[in-house]
């Protein structure tokens, strides 16, 4: 069985914790955000903002535009 947050274990566990802590649990909800406001997370660096990139796009989603 899958939950919904089981995209979080493409990432290294700081940014699985960085998404889980404020409140991300899927996609769709990752694609509110920008991708300034989510590389400001501790434990979300290049290579874990490319991973979220891949999985957006798979998903025909991607990150907000600025607000």
């Amino acid at each position: 069985m899958t939950t919904k947050n089981d995209f979080l274990g493409i990432l290294a566990k700081p940014g699985q914790r960085a998404l889980a802590g404020v409140g991300i649990e899927n996609l769709e909800h990752l694609s509110k955000f920008t991708e300034a406001e989510i590389m400001e997370l501790h434990g979300i660096g290049k290579n874990g903002m490319n991973r979220l990139q891949i999985a957006l796009a798979e998903k025909g989603l991607s990150f907000a535009q600025k607000k």
